[in-house]
């Protein structure tokens, strides 16, 4: 019987690339998180009461060596069939002008990625980030991480842009992923994952693909009771007001009547305090994203911005994953995380050809029954 397949999450976040695997049936044995509150999270919903839980780092990775990593974790190299992450991608971000971003430490993290990939020698990796890690400006890293995966033996597929609005998730949200392979594996992964979702026109003429999910899915169903994500900000009286005097249903901060002084002179900032369309894909879950003052993120009907649960809905967790820290951390936990429907899209094709691959291997060792 084919055996079960192993990985370790490094950057996990509160955990979206780790539940993707998960409800894969790939288990994740080990993980590392510096931030607090996302290894609260972590430890909520992967650790606690779990019968074969992964062994949470909570250290910075810079100062942590996948040296001691794998010792504490009693992980050898090659043990693992896969190492995933997403290193913080703040300064790779594409809303940042001009040059601002370059030398951003946390760019240098991309690299650090690649240290343990290498010591650990997983048959496969994958790394999750911004669209903006392909820029011009960030070109050196990129460079660098792809020269030492190629030195170090492994197939790198160009890095592809994914929109998870094209995978099942209500969101229209672009994230480059990049893959590697062992060179001494055989054949390859299908890859990049085909998608499943797409707009209405375009499911008429191909029955195998599903309409876009709207914002109003999102919207559909209350909140468990007594969930403690079940929040959303307190707005002053004055931004209340303002909400009731946008239009529902997808208005504009421009059609309200409110002018900030931020505003004058240019047509930029369009979307904040703006409603969220429920006709079509969420806008993107940023960090901010139940501040409404950071992007189109009121509620489609009522007067308050989205709450965490349905932040976290349109990134696809399931009502039973709980976020730790209080709201404004949340938040950034909820941004910050690979959509669950889009980390299964990523991880599927790549579980298939290593399971192929590991049934050839069984079938190559069975024993030649005598005639």
């Amino acid at each position: 019987m084919t055996r079960e397949l192993i990985a370790a999450d490094v950057f996990a976040g509160a955990g979206g690339f780790s539940l993707s695997a998960r409800n894969l049936g790939i288990r994740i044995v080990a993980a590392i998180e510096f931030d607090r509150h996302s290894a609260s999270t972590y430890r909520k919903n992967f650790i606690a009461d779990a019968v074969k839980p992964p062994r949470l780092f909570e250290n910075d990775i810079v100062k942590l060596s996948p040296q001691r990593f794998m010792e504490a974790a009693g992980i050898g190299s090659g043990d693992l069939d896969i190492v995933m992450g997403g290193p913080p991608c703040q300064g790779f971000s594409t809303h940042r002008i001009n040059d601002a971003g370059v030398d951003d430490e946390r760019n240098k993290l991309l690299i650090r990625y690649f240290k343990f990939v290498r010591a650990l020698r997983p048959r496969l990796f994958v790394v999750e980030n911004v669209p903006g890690l392909l820029w011009p400006r960030h070109a050196s890293y990129l460079k660098q991480f792809l020269k030492q995966a190629q030195k170090s033996n492994y197939h790198v597929f160009d890095p592809v842009v994914l929109n998870a609005r094209d995978f099942g998730v209500p969101q229209n949200r672009k994230r480059v992923f990049i893959i590697g392979v062992a060179k001494e594996l055989a054949g390859r992964p299908a890859w990049p994952p085909q998608p499943t979702h797409w707009s209405e026109e375009e499911c008429k003429a191909n029955a195998d693909l599903k309409p876009w999910l709207k914002a109003s899915t999102v919207f559909k169903v209350k909140a468990p009771k007594d969930d403690p994500n079940d929040i959303h900000m307190n707005h002053t009286d004055k931004l209340i007001e303002v909400f009731k005097a946008t239009p529902l249903n997808g208005g504009s901060r421009s059609e309200s009547g409110r002018v900030l002084k931020c505003h004058k002179g240019h047509d930029g900032h369009k979307d904040v305090y703006g409603r969220i369309n429920p006709n079509v894909p969420g806008p993107t879950m940023t960090t901010a994203c139940i501040n409404p003052s950071k992007g189109r993120f009121v509620h489609p009907t009522e007067h308050h911005g989205i709450t965490l649960r349905q932040a976290a809905r349109f990134q696809s967790f399931p009502d039973e994953f709980v976020f730790e820290g209080g709201l404004m951390a949340a938040g950034k936990q909820i941004g910050n995380a690979v959509p669950i429907a889009l980390g299964e899209a990523v991880l599927a094709p790549l579980k298939r050809y290593l399971m192929d691959l590991d049934c050839e291997v069984e079938r190559q060792n069975q024993p030649i029954a005598a005639e």
